[in-house]
C-alpha cells in the first residue's frame, strides 16, 4: 500500500484497503495508533513533504534526518523513537514513490491544514534543507514548487527563503 492510501487519498482507500497494507504501513499506523486519525494523517503528510525536500538532491543525510525528526517529534509530541520511525518511513516512501505521489500528498496536506500550519511546514522545509549547511539549487527549487502547491505566492516563499540566505548554494562564495 502506498502512502497515499495510508493518507486516505488512494483510489481504493475505502474498500478493503486494510487487507492490502504492507508491513511498512502497518508499522507507521501502529506507531501513530494513539493519535486521532486526522492528526495521524496530518503528521504523515507533513513528514512526507519534509522527506520530499530532503530527497530533492537525491541525498538524504543524517543532519537532514535529525532535523526532520525534531520537526515531527515537536509537531505531535512523539517520542524520539516514534519520530525516527515516522521519518524513516516517509523518507523510504519519498525515495520509492516521490515522482508519482509528491503533488498529491502536498495537495492533501494543503486541504487538511490551515495557512498557519502550511507556513510552519514551509519554514521546516527550509530548516531541513539547510541542516547540512547548504540549500542546494534542487532543494530550493523543490521548496518553491511546494510553496506554490501549498498556496503561497512566490514573494511569500522568497521572503521566508531570505531568512536562510547564508545557506543558499547559489549565494555562497566559491573558494
Amino acid at each position: 500500500m502506498s502512502l497515499l492510501r495510508f493518507l486516505g487519498i488512494g483510489g481504493d482507500a475505502g474498500r478493503g484497503a486494510r487487507d492490502a497494507e504492507t508491513d511498512t504501513v502497518r508499522r507507521i499506523a501502529g506507531q501513530l495508533e494513539r493519535l486521532e486519525a486526522e492528526q495521524a494523517k496530518y503528521l504523515a503528510a507533513f513528514a512526507y513533504v519534509l522527506a520530499r525536500v530532503a530527497h530533492a538532491d537525491l541525498d538524504v543525510d543524517d543532519s537532514e534526518v535529525a532535523a526532520m525528526e525534531r520537526s515531527v517529534a515537536g509537531l505531535a509530541q512523539l517520542s524520539q523513537a516514534e519520530a525516527a520511525l515516522v521519518v524513516q518511513i516517509a523518507v523510504s516512501q519519498a525515495r520509492l514513490l516521490g515522482g508519482t505521489e509528491n503533488y498529491v500528498v502536498t495537495r492533501e496536506f494543503r486541504r487538511i491544514s490551515s495557512k498557519e500550519q502550511r507556513g510552519r511546514l514551509l519554514d521546516c522545509l527550509f530548516a531541513v534543507a539547510a541542516a547540512d549547511g547548504t540549500i542546494s539549487g534542487s532543494e530550493s527549487s523543490e521548496i518553491a514548487a511546494i510553496g506554490e502547491e501549498l498556496g503561497f505566492t512566490r514573494a511569500e516563499v522568497n521572503s521566508l527563503r531570505s531568512r536562510y540566505r547564508e545557506h543558499l548554494a547559489e549565494l555562497k562564495t566559491q573558494t
